[in-house]
């Protein structure tokens, strides 16, 4: 009886990698998101330098996608395909949403009033809706719900103690850049 031998050779290991890269000015990515998604799906999160890692990847093709609230990246995303070696300086641009909004002024009624009621409209002499909850007092309103590259149209009314409201106001138009 002869005796065999058999080899058992580990298996080679599996190549990984990373994928790594900046989101600048650091300022405004420090604690932002990205998200890899592909082959396999994971989220890190920028450091105070702007810059992440992804490591221990599996060959194959990512999208990586920033994000951060009140701010915009370029690009938007980026596909990566790894296969022999680390993808490095996948890089992005953050920017600041600019905030925007529309502050009304008017002339205080003649009457007694209790307040006035603000409506906006996205055409020219309605419809409208009404944007506050109650009387606003005073003769000024800030509409911080505006979206950059719309144009707004805005009515008032005059509330009586027993809630009766006057003919609207004047209409005024608002450009958002």
């Amino acid at each position: 009886m002869t005796a065999t031998t058999q080899s058992t050779n580990p298996p080679p290991p599996t190549q990984t990698y990373s994928i790594s890269g900046t989101i600048a000015p650091a300022t405004d990515s420090s604690g932002a998101t990205i998200t890899l998604s592909g082959v396999t799906s994971k989220t890190a999160t920028a450091d105070t330098s702007g810059n992440y890692d992804f490591t221990g990847l599996a060959g194959g093709t990512y999208v990586v996608t920033p994000s951060k609230p009140g701010f915009t990246f370029s690009p938007s995303s980026q596909s990566v395909t790894i296969s022999t070696s680390d993808a490095t300086a996948v890089n992005f641009t953050a920017a600041a949403l600019q905030a925007h909004s529309a502050t009304l002024n008017w002339t205080a009624s003649t009457t007694t009033v209790v307040g006035y009621d603000i409506y906006r409209g996205t055409t020219a002499g309605g419809p409208y809706i009404l944007l506050n909850s109650s009387p606003v007092q005073g003769e000024t309103y800030t509409d911080t719900t505006v979206q950059s590259g719309e144009t707004y149209f805005y009515v008032t009314a005059a509330v009586d103690s027993s809630g009766n409201q006057s003919v609207y106001s004047n209409e005024v138009q608002a450009v958002i850049p």
